[in-house]
């Protein structure tokens, strides 16, 4: 018996070893962008299957130029606690796990913004134990190589926020008629908000779930002191969500870096006291 179990250790840990060496490395991503994912490369293979003639929009920017209002939206939405854990939110996903057996579906979910980037760069997908364990393996290597600042810049260059729109350039010219560095507060809440489903949901719809997630993103960012009311209300007088002439347009200084304030980091988790769960 003893020998039956050594031997599927053995077995096991040989094949977790042989697997991790199999893994893409990830080192390369400290300095080199990557022009195409394999998420990217899955959405072009399905258009031409369908006889879509779509292209892929995408303009690869450095997290300098990328709004502050838009990093923190993105964060309180998709991983409040990114800063603080190493790939995983173990308490995300028991939730999620509690979730899908209420409902009686199993679809998991809580994944961290680390593994999100796993799966955009490397993965299609397909569900299926190896790919599991293939995405822990990724988004693993990705904490353990790249710095935090470098995981959101690469996630915001390549996540998909709509139908051949990718990275958040594009997706700032595409709804708003601006770069994503002069995205506001409010512009910054909605884009966030449909991360989940960007082909289900539009940030300038009419949507009552993207109003009703955007507008408690925009409380959480402010209770943080991320957004001033007082200087938005200056910043941005005329109202209306009209595509490239938001409420949210600002005067642009040279290098068109917006009116946002200077980046900075969390101090705590506030998102699920104000109804928002870690994945919205």
């Amino acid at each position: 018996m003893f020998r039956k179990i050594s031997l599927i250790i053995l077995i096991g840990f040989i094949s977790y070893i042989s697997f991790y060496f199999l893994v893409p490395n990830v080192s390369k991503l400290k300095k080199e962008s990557p022009q195409k994912t394999t998420f990217m490369e899955y959405r072009e293979r399905e258009w031409r299957e369908k006889g879509r003639p779509i292209r892929i929009r995408k303009t690869w920017i450095p997290l300098s130029r990328i709004s502050p209002y838009l990093i923190k939206a993105v964060i309180i939405a998709e991983d409040d606690k990114f800063w603080s854990h190493e790939g995983f939110d173990f308490e995300a996903i028991q939730k999620a796990l509690e979730k899908d057996l209420k409902a009686r579906k199993f679809k998991v979910g809580g994944s961290t913004i680390s593994q999100q980037l796993a799966k955009n760069l490397f993965l299609t997908p397909t569900k299926n134990p190896w790919r599991k364990l293939k995405e822990a393996v990724l988004t693993w290597r990705i904490e353990r190589t790249l710095t935090k600042r470098r995981i959101i810049e690469l996630y915001l260059n390549v996540v998909e926020w709509g139908e051949g729109i990718f990275g958040i350039e594009a997706a700032a010219r595409h709804y708003f008629g601006k770069s994503a560095a002069a995205l506001g507060p409010e512009e910054a809440a909605r884009l966030a908000v449909v991360l989940p489903n960007p082909r289900k949901f539009n940030p300038l719809g009419n949507s009552r779930y993207v109003a009703k997630r955007a507008a408690v993103i925009h409380n959480i960012m402010v209770k943080r002191g991320i957004v001033i009311p007082a200087f938005e209300e200056v910043m941005n007088p005329e109202p209306g969500y009209e595509k490239g002439n938001s409420r949210e347009t600002h005067p642009v200084e040279k290098g068109d870096q917006g009116s946002a304030p200077p980046f900075y980091e969390p101090s705590r988790r506030v998102g699920e006291e104000n109804g928002l769960d870690s994945k919205i």
